[in-house]
């Protein structure tokens, strides 16, 4: 079926329509408004060459595909196209028993939605690669599109395909450009597809999907609790203590909350079931001065408060006496009892659920708490509440008829805090009725064990949390993969791991140690961390192997380059690695490594790249393309080595000068690494607002430029060569 010179190949979900004068395709899936617009092309493969053959109209009685013809004149084979649910197939087929090699390719663009990003979704079976981004920066291992407000996929396919982005468009959607090639000789490679699938993560992972909303929480939570090593004997004094070490050492590199734990009037000694949690009467020996009051103290530090709570059982008699009626009993008239509390609420209640929204209200606005984690969520424990509520027993003993228990509390918390208070869902899980909810969802178990430091097999599990709920962070809510702790009980080794674990895929960063017991290296660990990144992640399914290689690809407007994190997980020195094509970048050509933790410049390297590693150890490696002229490799400041102080670079050839724009911290020097290929010479450095501390040539073939500023703020370097 024609249209002017416009063929139609194919109706359904998709529009497809060609036009042969200029070999243009355009697909548009009306539902969705995905669009695709481009070129196909045919090349034969002949045992002389390559061949172009031309695409046109078919030349026999079937009208919706089109025909290869060759230079003679005859017809080859066809190019087929199908749509099966969203699913549209342009396959070459051969004609009668012709065998021909050759490539079929498209080269266009494509659009999906308002905040759509490149991004991989079909899993390889043995992944060794995770991939994170800041920006939009592109891979050559991503396959789809993702655009988050409609909760929909544009998959590509064929035998090769390339995503790179296309500079923004003011006042429209971001456009990707695509090349995608199919080879009709394969079977499983002979078709070009288009998948648009809606509902991706609503329909596989998050029932109640909604996208994150930025507006109250702009960056995932960063701040300092006690439990992991106070436990519950931190009160007032020893918070406010912690506290004002943080003012001075943490505050100024982007800490925002302190929040505290374990602060009920019995809430010196476990297990949480025996707690106070229903009545909000402090520890009298350990919160004397009232919970108000200690958050008026943590504001005047320049902090924001927050408060842990457990809303849905207590351990307080007096309390459940007063209100038995709004317990859970058994048939013998007993109460029923869980993680949450020595006697469990009924949720099918309204009195029950004001009784939450009351308590919060009260915390948020009487006391002046500005975060809340809120504890006994969806997650791992079958003792907590979500798992509780939908048990069968537990079910039967609801005083009124309930299909939604939990998701009425979640509501009834969300009113009770107000809309401007950030929520972190502790033992939350992105298949729970909290996500439209809560800001953060606390992805993994307690990174210690009541009474214990950190032990080997907890940095494990955060690793593995982190990996498994990865493809939920930044697109539905913020995850939190537990405390970061750095304190001398953990080898150094470990301790970054841990922090690479935490910071480098930009999660929710709460410290936990004892401050001001924590030497100057491992601090500096922690400030590495902070501002958190803003990561999202390029492979959107979770993930249950220890990958070794984490990839992060920072995309600024003047600069793109890798963050990778080599891990040894095992108790044995290895040697572990990749290969430059294994992180999605061109496998020709040089890239200049520089190892973080090790403050050293690795050199030149192309096609892959290896090294041993001791056991339970790290490297942290800023990976840049090879400029041939001098270029900045990495800088101290924090872990992504420039992608949250970086604001500017510039490389200008007639001057022989390269500039840039770093915001300092004020009174911390920032060491920035640029390296020298051979042929450039320092001739003079200078940093506006900052005092350059020290510029010194490295026998390595680097530069080290160290600047300081006594007040915060942005210095705009400049060397000359």
């Amino acid at each position: 079926m024609t249209t002017g010179r416009d063929i139609r190949l194919a109706q359904g979900e998709w529009q497809v329509a060609f036009d042969p004068s200029a070999s243009a395709l355009a697909c548009a899936h009306a539902a969705s408004g995905a669009v695709i617009e481009g070129v196909l092309s045919f090349q034969a493969l002949r045992d002389d060459g390559a061949e172009a053959w031309r695409i046109v109209p078919s030349r026999d009685d079937v009208a919706d595909r089109l025909a290869l013809l060759a230079p003679d004149g005859n017809v080859q084979g066809y190019l087929a196209a199908s749509v099966r649910g969203g699913v549209l197939s342009i396959r070459a087929v051969h004609r009668a028993a012709q065998a021909y090699r050759g490539t079929l390719r498209f080269r266009g663009t494509a659009r999906l939605g308002a905040d759509t990003f490149a991004c991989r979704t079909r899993a390889p079976e043995a992944p060794r690669v995770v991939q994170m981004a800041a920006g939009p920066a592109d891979s050559g291992l991503n396959d789809s599109l993702f655009d988050i407000p409609t909760d929909a996929v544009l998959r590509l396919g064929g035998d090769r395909v390339s995503i790179t982005t296309v500079p923004a468009e003011e006042g429209k959607a971001p456009a990707f450009g695509v090349a995608l090639t199919a080879r009709p000789e394969t079977a499983a490679r002979s078709a070009l597809t288009f998948e648009l699938e809606r509902g991706y993560y609503r329909s596989r992972y998050v029932p109640h999907y909604s996208p994150i909303d930025k507006t109250r929480c702009p960056s995932p939570p960063t701040g300092w609790m006690s439990w992991n090593v106070y436990f519950d004997t931190a009160g007032e004094e020893e918070n406010l203590a912690e506290a004002r070490v943080g003012a001075e050492h943490l505050q100024p590199f982007g800490l925002e909350f302190w929040s505290i734990e374990s602060w009920q009037d019995n809430s010196d000694t476990l297990p949480v079931s025996q707690f106070h949690n229903l009545t909000l009467r402090p520890h009298p020996g350990q919160f004397p001065h009232g919970m108000k009051w200690l958050a008026d103290e943590i504001r005047a530090l320049g902090f924001r408060p927050g408060i842990w709570t457990v809303p849905f059982g207590t351990g307080d008699e007096a309390f459940y006496a007063e209100h038995r009626e709004w317990f859970l009993h058994d048939a013998d008239g007993q109460p029923l009892h869980n993680w949450c509390g020595r006697t469990v609420l009924d949720p099918s209640q309204p009195a029950v659920r004001q009784h939450m929204e009351d308590t919060h209200r009260t915390m948020a606005e009487d006391w002046g708490y500005e975060f809340f984690k809120i504890d006994g969520m969806s997650g791992r424990s079958q003792g907590y509440s979500a798992h509780f509520y939908e048990r069968d027993d537990v079910r039967a003993t609801f005083r009124e008829p309930c299909d939604a228990p939990f998701a009425l509390c979640v509501e009834a918390l969300r009113r009770g805090i107000g809309p401007d208070r950030v929520w972190l869902a502790c033992q939350g899980h992105y298949t729970g009725p909290e996500v439209p909810y809560a800001d953060a969802g606390r992805i993994g178990a307690d990174i210690v064990h009541p009474n214990q430091p950190p032990k080997w097999h907890n940095i494990l599990h955060q690793a593995e949390a982190t990996l498994n709920q990865l493809f939920a962070h930044n697109v539905v809510w913020y995850g939190d993969p537990d405390t970061l702790l750095v304190g001398e009980f953990l080898p150094l080794d470990v301790a970054r791991i841990a922090t690479i674990v935490v910071g480098l895929p930009g999660q929710v960063t709460f410290a936990g140690d004892k401050l001001a017991a924590l030497p100057p290296e491992r601090m500096r660990l922690l400030q590495q961390c902070l501002p958190v990144c803003d990561v999202r992640p390029l492979d959107l399914y979770p993930l249950f192997d220890r990958a070794p290689v984490w990839d992060l690809k920072v995309r600024r407007p003047f600069a793109a380059w890798d963050v990778v994190a080599l891990f040894n997980w095992s108790d044995a020195e290895a040697e572990t690695g990749f290969a430059f094509a294994e992180l999605g970048l061109e496998g020709e050509g040089d890239y200049l490594l520089y190892d973080f933790w090790g403050e050293r410049f690795l050199g030149a390297h192309s096609r892959r790249f290896a090294a041993p590693l001791a056991p339970r150890s790290s490297l942290l490696l800023a990976v840049h393309p090879a400029l041939g002229r001098p270029q900045l490799v990495s800088t101290d400041r924090h872990i992504t080595q420039g992608a949250t102080s970086l604001d500017a670079l510039h490389w200008d050839d007639a001057s022989r000068t390269l500039s840039g724009t770093v915001r300092l911290v004020a009174g911390v020097a920032t060491t920035l690494v640029v390296h020298l290929p051979e042929g450039f010479v320092l001739s003079a450095a200078e940093a506006g607002e900052a005092q350059v501390v020290s510029c010194t040539p490295r026998a390595d073939g680097t530069l080290a430029l160290t600047l300081h500023r006594g007040t915060p703020g942005a210095a705009c370097w400049r060397l000359r060569f």
